[in-house]
């Protein structure tokens, strides 16, 4: 989530990186809402020519670093959706990992930055099993995507959070549609949030 307007009013300028991107350290089965990137130096399991290539899964150990291992691994917990190769350039607005991100599957639950391993990009993460913080309304996730939800974090700002409630932070506003500008947003809109390359998410006050 970047910029937003309320009652047709831009708010601020903002690029909220760690909305955007899901931690790529979360303990297995997290929510992966925290950090902001994780290098994928460990050493190779499969022996295949590309590091985590798509398809490939990976295992955290205790330090939040990933391994790539075999998908029937008791130990694994993610699978790659998509590889992106090539570094991003860093920017202070928004970040490499940020910009990587919005490539990404929609409902991609973290991203990896492959800075070690060869060759050097980004792999989009899936969780084997839930929770799914990509998914819509989950909170989470590199994506901000029709069915999520927001609250306003300060004045020109919003977050992502659950839909649900159960997050310390509440719900104000879902997002009900994404459309390339703000003038393909449906009636009654009460939010534009500025998603980037995806185009403006347009989101209804709950």
């Amino acid at each position: 989530m970047r910029i937003c307007a309320v009652s047709g009013q831009i708010l601020g300028a903002a690029w909220l990186a760690a909305i955007l991107l899901a931690a790529c350290t979360p303990a297995p089965g997290g929510t992966g809402s925290g950090a902001a990137g994780q290098s994928g130096s460990p050493s190779r399991s499969t022996g295949d020519s590309v590091f985590l290539a798509k398809g490939e899964c990976a295992a955290a150990d205790p330090v939040g670093a990933y391994r790539e291992v075999d998908c029937s691994d008791p130990a694994a917990t993610a699978r790659v959706t998509s590889r992106l190769y090539g570094l991003l350039p860093p920017s202070p607005t928004p970040s490499a990992l940020s910009r990587a991100g919005d490539r990404c599957p929609e409902t991609t639950d973290f991203v990896l930055t492959v800075s070690a391993g060869r060759p050097q990009g980004y792999a989009c993460m899936r969780n084997l099993d839930s929770p799914h913080p990509g998914d819509p309304g989950s909170g989470g996730g590199p994506r901000t995507i029709t069915g999520d939800c927001v609250y306003a974090a300060r004045a020109g700002q919003v977050r992502e959070t659950a839909c649900d409630g159960t997050r310390k932070n509440k719900p104000q506003y879902r997002i009900t549609a994404i459309a390339p500008k703000r003038s393909g947003c449906p009636a009654g809109t009460a939010l534009f949030v500025s998603l980037g390359p995806a185009g403006m998410g347009c989101a209804r006050r709950l």
